[in-house]
């Protein structure tokens, strides 16, 4: 199991192609009261109810909000990538706001595994229920800064040791990095921790997820991200995603 692990671990390593060195600015809005980002917009609910505490499983991954949503985002992140937690430190609280929310919109959080720290924090993001994914999801990217660079200042024959992604590597860079930490913090045991870090089985899906997502979708680099099941060129970033959801996603008071 452990060579079948590596090998496709090894088949992914395309998907660590860099992002386009030129993000787009995020484009506002013209129209007063339409923007997403503001909570006087006129993206409102039309049932009244509140959608974007509401998560569950998928095949390969989580869905946030309104599963029954007229338009559907996917993300594609890893969580080793920087512009993945600048993406989610400056979308999150518009997306859930003012599309998850009033349920416009539902968002599938899906995981690009690039190395063995993405396959070691994916096992924990998935440790526990479904409610609280949401919660260890965005943990890991508002701290990745902290433990992305002790990870990086590791000594080398340590980094190779946790490279090899094995269950006692799994369980060695998340003892080393505080990550049991930050899941205890959340409500998790140590035996939960230890136990969802040892799973094989949840290990080789994660990566075969990775692999469908890069056949399916064509995913090269994180963040990526299809809209209503098309992959969407050259948007990697909150600023080249905000104009496509604001074209696509029309407010309640033009929707009726």
């Amino acid at each position: 199991m452990k060579t079948a692990l590596l090998g496709a671990m090894t088949a992914m390593a395309a998907l660590a192609l860099p992002l386009a060195a030129n993000l787009s600015a995020q484009d506002t809005g013209s129209g007063k009261g339409n923007q997403l980002s503001d909570p006087r917009s006129s993206f409102t609910a039309r049932d009244g109810r509140s959608w974007h505490a509401e998560v569950q499983r998928t095949e390969r991954g989580y869905l946030l909000g309104n599963p029954d949503a007229d338009a559907a985002l996917i993300e594609f992140i890893s969580y080793t990538c920087s512009h993945c937690a600048s993406f989610s430190r400056e979308a999150d609280g518009a997306i859930d706001l003012a599309l998850l929310a009033p349920g416009h919109m539902s968002a599938e959080i899906r995981t690009v595994i690039r190395n063995a720290p993405d396959l070691t924090i994916s096992l924990l993001v998935g440790c526990g229920d479904a409610d609280g994914f949401k919660n260890r999801h965005r943990a890991f990217l508002a701290k990745q800064n902290e433990w992305l660079t002790k990870l990086t200042n590791a000594p080398q024959s340590q980094q190779q040791i946790w490279a090899r992604g094995d269950r006692n590597a799994r369980i060695g860079l998340a003892s080393a990095m505080g990550f049991d930490d930050l899941m205890e913090a959340r409500g998790l045991t140590r035996t939960q921790i230890n136990q969802c870090l040892s799973d094989d089985a949840a290990a080789q899906k994660l990566v075969a997820n990775s692999n469908a997502d890069r056949a399916d979708f064509a995913v090269t680099g994180t963040p990526s991200f299809a809209f209503n099941g098309q992959l969407l060129q050259g948007v990697h970033s909150w600023g080249a995603l905000y104009p496509v959801l604001s074209g696509q996603i029309a407010p309640s008071n033009e929707a009726n």
